[in-house]
């Protein structure tokens, strides 16, 4: 029987069939060109977002556009290449790993990103469908991928809030619920100067403690509606993990000072409950130290980085402020700043 040159599979058949063999390194994607650039200053830092796609771009400046301030330091890059891939849906919410400086962020098979913390190296490979879900995109890979890298680099992050007053700051720590968003904006209400509200920045090189914060927006639980009535319009912010919460910029806000650095001249763990008489317990040294070590969330060299800097807030005075009201608590923060 006679076997045609097409049934052999021969390259050469003369057919309306091109063959055309798939080169290794496309399945890769090692030769994706990525040729739109933009620089953005998240926390004062340099990042440039190096990609393919204009979304990418309109994405990082939704989450990083409002930062001005610009740090001397080397710049971050951050390559972000897009294809279209094979499904119309959003992947699921990344699963995070991390061996010593390497780190992880894998949704699916063609949603993922890797970093290395030392060199900070880092690519990002994302569907279309993805860079559609722009909340998504935003908060599981853009966000995670640019503080991880400044977190491994510049900065170390302290689960608190940070509020100033006649130049002294304090950091207001605490566990979930314990009311740091609340008092920091009961604080900026009264007249202190807000920056932040759950998540503070120590800079790494700073000579004396100093931290960096989002001081653009506050972040509300839902019941905070009952105690500030601007806020009872205020729908809530959608999340992809965690509480519910209500984002507003602090623009809209009663707030007349905003400062995104300060200085950390105190340490205050929020303990609220209804029956607390407002009072402020000194702390032994190096609690504050203790505590922020144990919230790191890193592994390996980096881990062991974060916790030589956190030392600098054994000597910081910390205290316990156990309240049960928003102005027993001010009150006693104004006494801790003019006490001084």
């Amino acid at each position: 029987m006679a076997v045609s040159n097409r049934q052999m599979g021969n390259p050469t058949s003369n057919t309306t069939e091109e063959y055309k063999p798939i080169k290794p390194q496309e399945s890769l994607l090692s030769d994706m060109k990525l040729p739109l650039r933009k620089m953005l200053y998240p926390l004062g830092y340099a990042v440039e977002i190096i990609t393919n796609d204009p979304d990418v771009l309109e994405a990082a400046n939704e989450s990083f556009g409002h930062a001005r301030f610009r740090r001397e330091c080397k710049v971050l890059k951050i390559h972000v290449g897009v294809s279209d891939g094979v499904s119309s849906e959003c992947p699921p919410e990344p699963t995070r790993r991390q061996y010593n400086h390497l780190y992880s962020l894998v949704a699916d098979v063609d949603n993922q990103a890797l970093l290395d913390l030392t060199t900070c190296t880092s690519f990002v490979w994302l569907t279309k469908a993805t860079v559609n879900n722009r909340l998504y995109l935003r908060y599981n890979f853009l966000e995670k991928a640019v503080y991880l890298l400044l977190g491994a680099s510049v900065v170390t992050d302290l689960h608190a809030a940070c509020v100033s007053k006649n130049g002294k700051g304090i950091l207001l720590c605490g566990d979930s619920g314990a009311g740091k968003s609340t008092l920091s904006y009961a604080c900026a209400r009264a007249g202190w100067t807000y920056t932040s509200d759950d998540t503070s920045y120590l800079i790494n090189d700073a000579e004396s403690p100093r931290v960096i914060g989002h001081s653009h927006r506050v972040r509300f639980r839902p019941a905070a509606k009952a105690l500030f009535p601007e806020l009872e319009d205020r729908s809530l912010t959608p999340r992809l993990e965690g509480k519910p919460s209500i984002e507003v910029p602090t623009s809209e806000l009663p707030v007349l000072m905003t400062q995104s650095e300060a200085t950390v001249d105190s340490i205050v763990y929020l303990k609220r409950y209804p029956s607390a008489r407002g009072m402020l317990i000194r702390l032994p040294a190096g609690t504050a130290t203790e505590r922020a070590c144990g919230e790191l969330y890193s592994a390996g060299e980096i881990r062991e980085k974060h916790k030589k800097i956190l030392v600098r807030l054994s000597e910081i005075p910390t205290y316990e402020l156990r309240y049960c009201n928003l102005s027993d608590a001010i009150q006693l923060l104004d006494f801790l700043v003019h006490g001084k």
